[in-house]
């Protein structure tokens, strides 16, 4: 393979990276709390081997991708009215009590399930203060402060823990809107919750789109550089094949 394909190859996997986040932020637009994500491209030089005619090793530009970069823009707090979702306003996470240990989100599109812990909608109970937070049926109406505290007419039930990392960005994703970590967590002080509404994904439709349109275009313009180069290719085989007989 010529360095003209290799190059256009290199092109071609950023393109199809590149749809492939669009993909998936497109697909999380109604996913409360979601936060879109771009990947990273950097310039790798290579020195390959000279051609024909040439002389020395050619330094030659790929690209390569280096990560992805999450956009931590607050998405529009909706109103559900539904007395067990929770909206953050400020930088802060909730913590989450799975399996594979304490797990942190922004989606607060939280219920009850059939013991009374306030629980995502996969079931994983969210943590308070003291564990998990608990329900009774006679706790009537249940009221839950901007600093997390909730009570009922019984008074107050547990407070919803608000945590916040040195770096946001290092979250790693593990699917269903939750993030794991390696660092200590910290009391996120500067957020507040609004109880009876929910975080919106900051996934803009129109900005992705147009983003698709620029990969799409970049995509075309590599395909049109790898037919001509591959035109030009069966071109001198085919003078060298008249030239020979």
């Amino acid at each position: 393979m010529d360095t003209t394909q290799l190059v256009s190859l290199s092109q071609q996997l950023a393109a199809y990276q590149s749809m492939d986040a669009i993909a998936n932020n497109l697909a999380n637009i109604s996913t409360p709390g979601f936060k879109r994500e771009t990947p990273q491209f950097q310039e790798y030089v290579d020195q390959l081997q000279p051609s024909e005619g040439q002389t020395g090793t050619q330094a030659v530009s790929f690209v390569q991708q280096t990560g992805s970069l999450r956009d931590l823009t607050e998405g529009h707090i909706e109103m559900t009215n539904a007395p067990f979702d929770l909206a953050i306003n400020g930088q802060g996470y909730f913590t989450i009590q799975t399996a594979n240990g304490p797990r942190y989100t922004r989606n607060g599109h939280f219920t009850l399930d059939g013991s009374g812990r306030i629980v995502t909608e996969a079931g994983d109970p969210v943590q308070g203060s003291g564990g998990d937070i608990s329900i009774s049926s006679t706790d009537g109406d249940i009221h839950i402060a901007s600093d997390g505290q909730v009570s009922g007419k019984n008074g107050q039930i547990g407070q919803i823990s608000l945590v916040d990392f040195p770096d946001d960005r290092a979250l790693v994703k593990q699917g269903e809107s939750l993030y794991s970590t390696s660092q200590d967590s910290q009391s996120a002080s500067d957020a507040t919750l609004k109880q009876g509404a929910i975080e919106s994904s900051n996934v803009q439709p129109v900005i992705e789109i147009s983003s698709m349109i620029e990969v799409m275009r970049s995509y075309q313009a590599t395909m049109n550089l790898s037919q001509s180069q591959s035109d030009l290719t069966r071109q001198a085989i085919d003078k060298l094949a008249t030239f020979q007989s």
